[in-house]
């Protein structure tokens, strides 16, 4: 018997093992996909113009109205993270009914032999349900990103990652979205707020990333569980 058990353990445990090794990466794939936060350069500057003029526009040359904030692909801005998310939601319900219904039995005759608490009944019901959820988000700091693309109605596309790298794991920090030049203030900062379709990712790797992970056999039978 017990090396019938044996058996059968070491089957799941196997079992467990290849669907782990094999539908996990599988899943992560398809979960996580794949995003270019790379530096973007700017191009290469035209070769200049064969028009006799004195004054030629170089690389770097900015109008004086513009100022130097980013406006050109490849420039560099700063993104100044402010998000802060607070949710919050309760629910109740509440149910109560009660019925009675009696009958009184005639006094003479065969059935004068019942009593009138023979022949009552009464019923209720009740019920009493509450719920409550609350979940806040927080993440402040600054990172840089350069300009991917622009646009002709004055947006621009911008993307950039930060990585640290600390004595216990790496913690990584990935932007993405649209931002008007408008909105860039006179520093060359914008509020994450003021980012549109953004992507922000904070995650990291390492012994505490690793710790708080689940392990891979909890999660095969956590899949598997019908409780």
């Amino acid at each position: 018997m017990v090396r019938i058990v044996t058996r059968t353990f070491t089957i799941i445990a196997a079992s467990a093992v290849l669907i782990a090794s094999v539908a996990t990466p599988a899943l992560a794939r398809k979960k996580h996909k794949a995003e270019d936060y790379s530096l973007t350069l700017p191009p290469p500057p035209p070769p200049p113009p064969s028009n006799g003029s004195i004054f030629q526009t170089q690389t770097g040359y900015a109008p004086l109205y513009a100022g130097w904030s980013a406006r050109r692909v490849g420039d560099p801005l700063t993104i100044v993270l402010v998000e802060r998310t607070q949710a919050s939601k309760s629910a109740s319900s509440k149910l109560n009914s009660d019925g009675s219904f009696g009958i009184t039995p005639p006094t003479t005759g065969a059935l004068a032999l019942f009593k009138s608490s023979d022949a009552s009944l009464g019923g209720n019901r009740g019920f009493d349900g509450k719920g409550t959820a609350d979940q806040s988000n927080a993440l402040s700091g600054q990172i840089s990103v350069t300009v991917a693309q622009v646009y002709p109605n004055g947006t621009m596309l911008v993307q950039g990652q930060k990585r640290l790298t600390l004595n216990r794991g790496d913690e990584y920090i990935t932007i993405k979205g649209v931002v008007r030049i408008a909105d860039i203030a006179a520093d060359n900062t914008i509020l994450s707020t003021r980012v549109a379709d953004a992507e922000i990712s904070y995650t990291g790797k390492g012994d505490v990333a690793r710790a708080s992970r689940q392990g891979w056999l909890s999660r095969f039978f956590s899949v598997i569980s019908p409780f």
